[in-house]
């Protein structure tokens, strides 16, 4: 929201009859907001170009180069985001946000390897960022180490209750969202679910899992993750009944 702030002129008052002057009884001016805000406001509205360039007009600092390497990246311009994410680490090394981000890139070209050594060295800093640990998962998933993967979705999850669940295009960390084997993904999601306790997360995770063409069916009637699911009757009727594959 834009606030326009307007000069208040007031009258003397009636020697008859004093009063407040509007002065007394108007609330002061709203500041007026700045460019972060701006940028921030554009990103919120999906408005990618329009933010960098107000991003641009801020005090250079490795939070801003961070916010214009976002705002490209979500224009799927990585080149110029790669080159906004090197520049926030440079100004600061220890910029964890940045250093995820700069891992994104490289998992986005499939460069999974690249992109497990920065979401560590992110880590390395910020070991209680979630979404760092959910990026390392993604990217162990890539390279087909499940088990790998499924320890960085528990600590990811230990850490944030809602990870999984959150999409926005504001804030400072991209949290990478494309996986190529869905049903595998969700089937993973299901068992990390499970282990937490989670138990309605889980089935419907399991749900999604066999939509999308998960064959192992019996893992969840087999695998010690599921044990406490066995009894719901919503997991026995999922069990039952042969879901329609989206």
């Amino acid at each position: 929201m834009f606030y326009l702030s307007l000069l208040v002129t007031t009258g003397f008052a009636c020697q008859s009859a004093p009063t407040q002057t509007a002065a007394a009884t108007e609330p002061p001016p709203r500041p007026p907001i700045s460019e972060q805000e701006r940028g921030d406001i554009f990103m919120a509205r999906k408005m990618y170009r329009e933010a960098v360039e107000t991003y641009k007009q801020a005090p250079a600092s490795a939070l801003m180069l961070n916010k214009i390497g976002i705002a490209y990246h979500q224009m799927a311009d990585l080149d110029s985001a790669r080159k906004y994410y090197e520049r926030a680490i440079k100004t600061d090394p220890q910029y964890s946000e940045a250093i995820n981000n700069l891992g994104t890139i490289y998992y986005a070209r499939k460069s999974y390897r690249r992109a497990i050594s920065e979401y560590k060295k992110a880590l390395r800093i910020s070991p209680e960022s979630a979404s760092a640990w959910t990026n390392l998962g993604s990217a162990y998933f890539a390279r087909k180490n499940y088990e790998s993967a499924s320890e960085a979705y528990q600590h990811a999850l230990s850490i944030d209750s809602e990870v999984f669940e959150r999409h926005s295009t504001t804030g400072s960390t991209v949290q990478e969202r494309s996986i190529g084997d869905r049903a595998k993904f969700h089937y993973y999601l299901a068992r990390t679910y499970a282990k937490a306790g989670r138990n309605a997360d889980a089935i419907v995770y399991i749900r999604k899992a066999l939509e999308e063409g998960f064959k192992e069916r019996e893992k969840f009637t087999q695998e010690p993750e599921f044990a406490g699911l066995r009894d719901d009757p919503e997991f026995k009727q999922l069990m039952a009944t042969e879901p329609k594959v989206l």
